[in-house]
């Protein structure tokens, strides 16, 4: 652009010469000579000191001997700013002959501008505008790259969106550039109007003041679900022109003068993009935000309804697992955590409950399970339920609470009933024994219990049985036995706890011993913490159920 202006200047032996190119409030030089300063510094000046107004404006040619005596530009600013006391401006058009701006040449005294000068102008002005169309077409096809890439990573990200706040901060960091909008907002269909979504991370007082609204409400994404299509506002004066004044407020509140509301499919909502100030909406662009907010409309309909299940999911896993018991001498926690795929929940289960005295005289005792039915849907929860209520009546059912005994009972259900093809369990109960506590324990195929002594040692109760097999096997069960002194922790959990796919289950125990050992003086959930860390964020997590019992005094 330098170099078209340094030709004007040669051809025409003026002193400036200009590339000018006119904006909403300024005009702007890509190409200049001879510009004094501070203009030369700026390359720009206001458009009080512009005569290339009048070439866009006219679409012709402006050619003027002398400034001071055209009443297009006597009174111009330009004339005592700049010296600018002669001027022949030639327009400078893009591919569809728009105007952009002129290319000038200036001299500081009157001149008559020859018939030869003003045809060397005009061809390099042509010439000039053959290369601005080609950085225009260049800078298109930039542009064209950029939102291409723009869907591409729309799709990516918004597929691994978890839930619906996921979806609008990884919405609002999705766009980069000038033209990356100043808000994005995320409205959802509820009973008779809409709610926004917020990020809790970067909400803004307005948008909780204004959570939500109703369809018949004078805001553009009221409009844009009420009426099912598109909407867009340019600037602030149709903002005002066309919407109520609170939502004027909310966005004026917001910094925001110009918005697209997109509906969503289904009418599922409405996607919002918004700018701090007037906005042009280019087809393309519109092609892009539209398709973007289709990929939004999928997201959306996977979240709300791996929500729905998930919400259903927990209320069933929390009604079948059990609220502890208050035993004195005794502190108890559980955890659980779901499988991290399919319906997160599974057939891991904990349990907890005291029965009442034995017919042989003893005290109330207390009984307690850790179980793994296979597998990690809606069934093994379904069958999860079944077993421990099962083994819960063939406990209360036996005079003494064996609980080998309650695990023979439990046997013959896995060959007769459609329960799956089996599961594992350790039930155990804690008795009163000379102002301490006894457990006495049966296992089936279970990993085993870990025992924390006061001074920190970590044993693991290996002794265990067959697992519960959907075959009758016939085999007897054993139980076993050992002192629980004061201060000691004992831990019952599922395999998800230790089991890695990438190290051998063993590897697995000795490492949840470790941190046992370690930890086990800590406050029972914090123990529990430590116990699962590494497991709750894991891509890969299988369900996992622990309690952890600690002995605080005699009963």
């Amino acid at each position: 652009m330098d170099r078209f202006a340094r030709l004007v200047a040669r051809f025409l032996r003026t002193p400036v010469s200009l590339v000018s190119l006119l904006e909403a409030d300024r005009q702007v030089f890509p190409g200049m000579f001879g510009l004094k300063e501070p203009w030369a510094r700026r390359r720009e000046t206001a458009l009080n000191l512009s005569f290339c107004q009048h070439v866009v404006a006219s679409g012709e040619p402006l050619v003027l001997n002398d400034t001071r005596k055209d009443p297009r530009s006597c009174e111009s600013m330009a004339i005592p700013e700049l010296g600018v006391l002669a001027y022949a401006g030639m327009p400078l058009t893009d591919a569809d002959g728009h105007v952009l701006g002129s290319l000038c040449a200036i001299d500081y005294r009157p001149r008559e501008w020859s018939e030869d000068e003003l045809h060397d102008l005009a061809d390099l002005a042509a010439a000039c505008s053959v290369e601005l169309r080609l950085r225009i077409a260049k800078e298109q096809l930039r542009r064209d790259r950029d939102q291409a890439d723009l869907l591409l990573r729309a799709s990516v990200e918004l597929a691994r969106a978890h839930d619906l706040t996921d979806v609008v901060r990884r919405l609002r960091d999705l766009f980069e550039g000038p033209a990356k909008p100043s808000y994005v907002g995320l409205l959802l269909a509820d009973g008779p109007g809409l709610r926004r979504v917020v990020d809790p991370d970067r909400t803004r007082p307005v948008e909780s003041a204004i959570g939500g609204m109703a369809l018949n409400e004078g805001f553009p994404s009221a409009q844009a679900m009420r009426e099912q299509r598109t909407v867009f506002v340019p600037d602030h004066a149709a903002l005002t022109a066309g919407y109520s004044p609170q939502a004027v407020a909310g966005y004026e509140e917001l910094g925001l003068s110009s918005a697209l509301c997109v509906p969503l499919a289904r009418d599922r909502g409405v996607l919002t993009w918004s700018w701090s100030g007037p906005h042009t909406l280019g087809l393309t662009e519109k092609a892009v935000l539209t398709a973007v907010a289709g990929y939004v409309s999928q997201a959306v309909e996977r979240t709300l309804f791996v929500e729905n299940r998930l919400s259903a999911a927990e209320r069933l896993q929390a009604a079948m697992l059990t609220e502890l018991p208050v035993v004195p001498g005794l502190e108890m926690a559980a955890l659980y955590l779901p499988a991290a795929d399919q319906d997160m929940v599974g057939g891991d289960w904990y349990d907890a409950y005291l029965v009442p005295h034995g017919a042989d005289g003893r005290d109330a005792a207390l009984m307690v399970s850790v179980g793994d039915v296979i597998g990690h849907d809606m069934r093994a929860a379904a069958v999860m339920g079944q077993v421990r209520s099962m083994l819960r009546q063939a406990t209360l059912g036996h005079p003494t609470h064996s609980p080998a005994a309650a695990l023979t009972a439990v046997d013959p259900a896995f060959a007769v009933l459609p329960l799956g093809p089996g599961g594992t369990v350790v039930h155990a109960r804690l008795d009163a024994h000379e102002h301490r506590w006894r457990l006495t324990w049966s296992n089936a195929g279970h990993p085993p219990p870990l025992l924390r002594l006061p001074d920190g040692r970590v044993s693991a109760l290996e002794e265990h049985d067959l697992l519960l097999l959907d075959s009758a096997t016939g085999l007897e069960r054993h139980e076993h036995a050992c002192e629980l002194p004061a201060g000691s922790v004992l831990v019952l959990y599922t395999d998800g706890l230790v089991e890695r796919r990438d190290s051998d289950l063993d590897v697995g125990i000795g490492r949840t011993m470790a941190t046992l050992s370690e930890c086990g003086d800590r406050p029972l959930p914090g123990l529990l913490d430590a116990l699962s860390y590494g497991v709750k964020n894991s891509a890969q997590r299988d369900d996992v159920a622990v309690l952890a019992l600690r002995v605080t005094g005699g009963p």
